[in-house]
């Protein structure tokens, strides 16, 4: 065998699609990374396990997290058959891919203390309940992290959780951060869920971590130049051809960027949200709706019959503080009248109501 020929053991780690010679990286990340990620997290740990035991039980206990970089195929192996993945990526400050992960049996059992059920399943009310869980914790965590580099544009979409079969998750591209917590609900019984960071954004949070700044993970672009060569205007408005250069210089072209309309949560709303959770408001479902003279009220008396607005079997309202949050239909539980949340009004549609 030549000496340029690759070993069986070079052979069988480029077929297995890991990388030849190690170094002091774990799975392609930098230890830097992953050490700074570590104990950022490892700091939060304390306000996060408070959170969990106020949403939850007073039992509740966060521990770790055991942070390592890895990659789909290495994690796969330790998730079982069907998982709860809660999508909160960064979309400012830190921006990128940013997931948490956990077996369904330990979605339902979160589920089942945060809203004193028994035997839950993991339906689309109950998904939004996960969802809230998450929205906590990524809250106390987007406020520290804004402590700690000064980066105050730090925020995330809201997020939002799905229950899908594990080789179904969408799992960031590469190698990328994953931190292991333990968590026991009282129990005694110890359950795992992670959190997981894109390779970029664990990069580019461990940089400012390091550094007490943003880090610079996307070089700016430079401002669109608009060059007229001598007396050339665009036709009928008389204003300056876009992107042309005099002589022979080439044509300058620049995407245009456009702001995001995706809406988000500050990191001031999510680290303030834990102060109000304790605070009662108003809920109230409503049937329906009519409008009648004052002739006609003072006309009522007993066996009068209203009509609403609303068809029979018509979803009813159901409004906090007067504002419409979710549809329902109305049910019967041991003799006394319920109603079952069957759609969550879209934030969009809660905010056009409030404007």
């Amino acid at each position: 065998m030549s000496e340029s020929a690759l070993s069986q053991e070079e052979l069988d780690a480029l077929l297995a699609g890991s990388d030849i010679g190690g170094g002091d990286e774990s799975a392609g990340g930098s230890e830097e990374a992953r050490k700074a990620l570590e104990d950022f997290l490892t700091g939060s740990t304390a306000a996060l396990s408070s959170t969990l035991s106020q949403l939850t039980t007073p039992d509740a206990s966060l521990k770790g997290p055991t942070v390592s970089f890895t990659n789909r195929d290495t994690f796969l192996g330790e998730l079982s058959i069907t998982v709860a993945v809660v999508k909160a990526d960064f979309n400012s400050g830190f921006p990128g891919e940013h997931i948490f992960v956990m077996a369904e049996d330990t979605a339902k059992s979160v589920v089942g203390l945060m809203t004193h059920e028994e035997d839950v399943e993991l339906d689309e009310h109950n998904l939004s309940v996960v969802s809230e869980m998450v929205s906590n914790l990524v809250g106390i965590q987007i406020t520290t992290l804004t402590k700690q580099t000064g980066n105050q544009s730090i925020a995330s979409i809201v997020p939002e959780a799905t229950r899908v079969p594990k080789a179904l998750v969408a799992f960031p591209s590469g190698d990328f951060l994953s931190a292991e917590y333990q968590l026991d609900l009282g129990d005694g019984k110890i359950r795992q869920f992670w959190e997981i960071y894109g390779s970029s954004v664990s990069e580019a949070i461990a940089y400012a971590l390091s550094n007490g700044a943003k880090a610079p993970s996307v070089p700016p672009r430079p401002a669109p130049r608009e060059a007229v060569s001598s007396g050339a205007q665009a036709s009928g408005g008389g204003r300056p051809a876009m992107g042309m250069m005099s002589g022979s210089g080439s044509t300058n072209v620049q995407a245009v960027q456009f702001p995001s309309l995706t809406p988000h949560i500050t990191a001031q709303e999510q680290g303030n949200i834990s102060l109000i959770m304790d605070v009662f408001m108003e809920m109230t479902v409503e049937l329906g709706r009519t409008r009648k003279l004052i002739k006609e009220i003072l006309g009522m008396g007993e066996g009068t019959v209203i009509e609403l607005d609303k068809l029979a079997g018509e979803p009813v309202d159901i409004l906090v503080n007067h504002k419409l949050i979710a549809k329902g239909e109305v049910v019967v539980i041991d003799e006394n009248f319920g109603v079952r949340v069957t759609e969550i009004v879209s934030p969009q549609e809660r905010v056009r109501d409030m404007t």
